[in-house]
């Protein structure tokens, strides 16, 4: 059995498919068995591959984790998704940071008092630790990194 990366050519889909030899693939290219999973194509062609080089016998092959629900290694998500996901994961922050009030360092302290009731319910952000993120987790406190960094409003000149 051999392996190849195969592309189409309707919408450069890269995917892979094992025949039982070269010759093989070659009848089933001509004859247009080979379609594209993700649009159909059967405009099918090999996409450049490294070739498989045998590690040395003096050292331990380590085999990478598989995971076949990962879209990122089916060549799914381009690039231009990739931007677009972030520019509008940046416009919702952007929108929502004018709500919210800034409590800088004071942040798990400020989450915690209103968890425990001490100070009205409001919409913060702020700066914790990773250890102060994990204890307002592990307390039950609902708390999520920007994933947009921003820069503290006293830091900006």
């Amino acid at each position: 059995m051999i392996v190849f990366d195969l592309c189409c050519a309707a919408g450069d889909h890269r995917f892979e498919a094992w025949f039982a030899s070269s010759d093989a693939f070659a009848d089933q290219q001509a004859r247009g068995l080979i379609g594209c999973p993700v649009c159909g194509d059967s405009d099918v062609k090999k996409a450049v591959m490294a070739p498989r080089v045998g590690a040395k016998s003096n050292q331990l092959t380590v085999k990478a984790p598989t995971n076949p629900n990962n879209a990122a290694t089916a060549g799914e998500i381009s690039p231009e998704l990739v931007r677009k996901v972030i520019a509008e994961i940046a416009a919702k922050q952007a929108e929502m940071l004018p709500r919210s009030r800034w409590v800088g360092r004071d942040f798990a302290d400020a989450a915690r008092a209103m968890h425990e009731g001490r100070t009205a319910e409001d919409l913060i952000h702020g700066q914790a630790s990773p250890q102060e993120a994990q204890a307002l987790r592990d307390d039950g406190i609902a708390a999520m990194p920007l994933l947009v960094p921003i820069v503290p409003p006293d830091a900006v000149n």
